[in-house]
């Protein structure tokens, strides 16, 4: 059996006026909250240095975010893929265990600039790659995930040849050859979790799976055994007996991922690993609080084995580190009752109250069995203050992280016009909200990326 041809005929069956209306619905909520991520992040360091080093100087059909420069497909799919997850905003899935439509949607974005393609077109492409990473997933975690790759690239790269190969109409050999072909693109180790790397990981998958399905939609030959072969993805990426090949394939569609369990979205700008306990934290200052560093003896949190492992940095050394610190994030909440953007800038990780209250928390894992269901997401948190008094909470599962607990549809817009503005005057933002609440009307995706160029601005005129 070929695992890649399996996925290829399940992902070519599709059809967008055949989806439930609610994967349509997941869909554009995920297009919605990439779209304003990937804005707030294009002027960040990383996906500048990418493209000034890597993006030829040739124009081309599609648009990098922030600006109006246009570039061909494959480059605009890197650097707005790195933008999209510069600033670990972006949605992820639970499936997957990792950032799932920020690989995606800049490569079916450019794409749809570069050959056409209509908005309806593009959702329903985003649910099909959505749902082969997320089948992937269910094959190989939790022990891909825990050896140290990051899910988001090495299977975000499918992901992506899924959904382009989808909106492309690619047929069944030619998508089993894009999948086959991504497998050896496959690319993305944790160790470079709060540095500029991991963004691009995300930028490179973009890439390369429109990339993937670009070459087999010209004749590109790749095997279609590469995921089973004995030293195929499967076995040198995760290791004989570490994986399920019939959970790769069942279920397809029933329901759809991106309906249930759903994608995860973030309410602040840091790692989704950090949540819960910030949760917890900002439950502690409403219910107890305000709290400043002098007053609070000793903050203890407890998060999972697997979230702590990435998350434990108890004296981050930059901004980046700053994002995966959740000692850092949980200090911010208490002192601040937020975690946003100005503290996960510049030297904002460097305040003094800050590292004094840094100086005594302290981060561990909880016991096995202090949630149910066998819970990763969770955290407690526990403040003691000078004068002897304790106050806990416990989040079971942060706010967003399923489709069965949502950020209110008017908070996801807040955050949309928060991540936007900074690339983009305040008339375009409500412009482009508005192009996205009708996204499945566009016949044309370049229509829609021209409402994301920066408008020139007005000058005033001179009285001779």
């Amino acid at each position: 059996m070929s695992i890649a041809r399996e996925l290829a005929r399940r992902i070519v069956a599709m059809r967008a006026d055949a989806l439930p209306a609610e994967a349509l619905a997941w869909s554009k909520v995920g297009l919605l909250d990439t779209i304003g991520v990937t804005l707030a992040g294009a002027r960040e360091d990383a996906p500048r240095i990418v493209e000034e080093v890597m993006v030829a100087q040739a124009a081309g059909p599609s648009l990098i975010f922030g600006g109006t420069r246009r570039v061909g497909c494959l480059d605009a799919a890197l650097v707005n893929g790195t933008a999209a997850h510069a600033l670990d905003y972006d949605n992820a899935t639970n499936t997957m265990f990792g950032h799932a439509s920020a690989t995606m949607l800049p490569a079916l974005l450019a794409a749809g600039e570069a050959f056409g393609g209509s908005g309806r077109d593009l959702l329903a492409a985003h649910v099909a790659g959505f749902e082969a990473g997320a089948r992937l997933g269910r094959g190989v975690n939790m022990h891909h995930y825990e050896k140290g790759w990051h899910p988001t690239s090495t299977l975000g790269v499918f992901a992506v040849a899924a959904a382009c190969a989808h909106f492309l109409r690619l047929n069944e050999d030619e998508t089993t050859t894009a999948l086959a072909l991504a497998t050896s693109l496959a690319a993305g180790i944790k160790a470079n979790f709060g540095t500029m790397t991991k963004p691009l990981h995300v930028g490179h998958c973009a890439r390369s799976g429109l990339q993937a399905a670009l070459l087999a939609r010209k004749g590109f030959t790749a095997n279609a055994d590469a995921f089973e072969h004995p030293q195929g993805f499967l076995n040198v990426f995760n290791g004989a007996g570490t994986y399920d090949s019939a959970r790769i394939l069942e279920g397809w569609g029933e329901p759809f991922d991106i309906v249930t369990p759903g994608a995860c979205y973030k309410q602040y700008p840091c790692c989704a690993s950090t949540h819960a306990a910030v949760d917890a934290a900002l439950d502690i200052r409403e219910k107890y609080g305000p709290f400043g560093a002098a007053t609070i003896a000793r903050v203890e949190s407890w998060t999972s084995a697997q979230r702590l492992a990435h998350t434990n940095r108890p004296q981050p050394q930059s901004a980046l580190d700053a994002k995966f610190s959740v000692q850092y994030c949980v200090a911010r909440a208490l002192l601040d009752g937020k975690v946003v953007f100005a503290h996960l800038e510049g030297d904002a990780y460097r305040e003094p109250r800050i590292c004094e209250l840094l100086a005594r928390m302290h981060a561990a894992p909880f016991a096995d069995g202090a949630f149910s269901g066998g819970n990763h997401v969770g955290a407690e948190v526990k403040v003691t203050l000078t004068d002897g008094r304790a106050f806990s909470s416990t989040i079971a599962k942060p706010l967003g992280r399923t489709s069965a607990n949502p950020i209110a549809p008017a908070a996801m817009q807040t955050k949309f016009e928060s991540c936007a503005v900074r690339a983009l005057p305040p008339a375009q933002v409500r412009a482009a909200i508005s192009a996205i609440e009708r996204f499945e009307e566009f016949a044309s995706i370049r229509e829609f990326t021209t409402l994301l160029e920066p408008a020139p601005p007005v000058r005033a005129m001179g009285i001779a």
